[in-house]
């Protein structure tokens, strides 16, 4: 750990200096890929939740039954290919669509029989696909209220080109998140949606301390000839690099806990929800506010008519400075050319002087 801290502060120091900036394109084709995967996820459909496309729900508490059992029971009852999962409270959870042709008192009497348990400790709920509509809606304009209010943010606190590049990083992260929920097939529920608005927030949290770095690094940049601003980004973007590092990995600790262990070990289906769209959504708003973010901003901000004339002036700086390094280095070389052997580089005293005083003479 104590590596990692000095590595954080020779980062911050410019002592080291990883160039994500350069290799931008390097960046946009890992994306490009991802989101291509997750957008053929997406053609193949979600599965979405009974709360979205409606259907019944019935809720058993037998000792000993597990999944797998409960699983093979439904399937006898239900033609709809039913969904069994386990609770919290430890009781079995069957969810049926609304394509079963059975009415849910039939369906309810049935399951009651193949499990053996009294019909009335069988829970029913019946779910409408009106409620799931108007649910769907209002989770889709939430996400457009926010998508505005952080565009409108960020243009006054900063300005519109890294609003632009935050807004790019945010749909990027949802794109990646929604594609892999349809590629594993997991259930999209109202927690899910939760979970997709609060990786939103984050990734938006980390990306405006990205930005608010290289603002400070930008801060006059055009009256100085040694830094363009894709450099000056770089800077800024290597400040954050371990802070931005420590605080994903602290954030994924406790929802790979809810993922890993309390949905797959432990069988708590229902953490699965939330927990997957965390973990995806957090590690991909660390990538995108580094590998994305930041990039397209510098190469937004180098479109711009100063920030080419900056570039153009820090080029034939480096070019000036450069030969005339070379120049001293060959006229060095020419000097000590002159020089007889043994005296080379010591310019101070030229071929052919007198002797110092008090020095006895070689000749005889």
């Amino acid at each position: 750990m104590s590596r990692f801290s000095n590595l954080g502060h020779r980062l911050y120091q410019g002592e080291v200096s990883f160039d994500f900036v350069g290799r931008r394109k390097l960046w946009y084709s890992i994306s490009g890929v991802i989101v291509l995967v997750a957008a053929i996820g997406l053609a193949m459909g979600l599965h979405l939740g009974i709360e979205f496309k409606g259907g019944s729900v019935y809720t058993v508490s037998k000792p000993g039954l597990t999944v797998s059992q409960a699983q093979d029971q439904a399937n006898q009852v239900v033609s709809s290919h039913p969904l069994v999962q386990s609770t919290d409270n430890g009781k079995i959870r069957i969810q049926v669509s609304t394509e079963e042709p059975k009415s849910s008192d039939e369906v309810r009497a049935q399951l009651a029989e193949k499990i053996g348990v009294p019909l009335d400790t069988v829970e029913a709920q019946v779910i409408g696909p009106s409620w799931g509509k108007q649910i769907s809606q209002k989770a889709l304009t939430g996400l457009i209220i926010f998508m505005v209010l952080v565009t409108v943010y960020l243009a006054i606190a900063f300005e519109w080109r890294m609003a632009v590049a935050a807004l790019v990083a945010l749909i990027h992260d949802l794109l990646i998140t929604i594609g892999v929920y349809a590629l594993v097939g997991f259930e999209v529920t109202p927690g899910t949606v939760i979970g997709f608005l609060t990786i939103l927030g984050y990734s938006l949290y980390d990306t405006v301390v990205v930005f608010d770095t290289v603002k400070e690094n930008a801060k006059g940049i055009t009256k100085q000839n040694k830094l363009t601003y894709s450099e000056a980004a770089n800077a800024g973007l290597n400040q954050t690099l371990v802070r931005s590092l420590n605080t994903t990995v602290v954030a994924l600790l406790p929802v790979a806990a809810l993922l890993f262990i309390g949905g797959g070990f432990l069988g708590a289906g229902t953490l699965n929800d939330i927990s997957l769209a965390l973990f995806i959504g957090l590690a991909a708003g660390a990538y995108s506010s580094i590998c994305v973010a930041t990039p397209l901003l510098a190469q937004l901000k180098e479109e711009q008519p100063e920030m080419k004339a900056l570039r153009k002036r820090v080029l034939q700086h480096r070019a000036s400075a450069a030969a005339k390094a070379e120049d001293e280095v060959t006229g060095d070389e020419l000097a000590d050319e002159g020089q007889p052997a043994g005296m080379v580089g010591q310019r101070g005293r030229a071929a052919g002087t007198s002797r110092p005083k008090g020095r006895p003479s070689t000749k005889r």
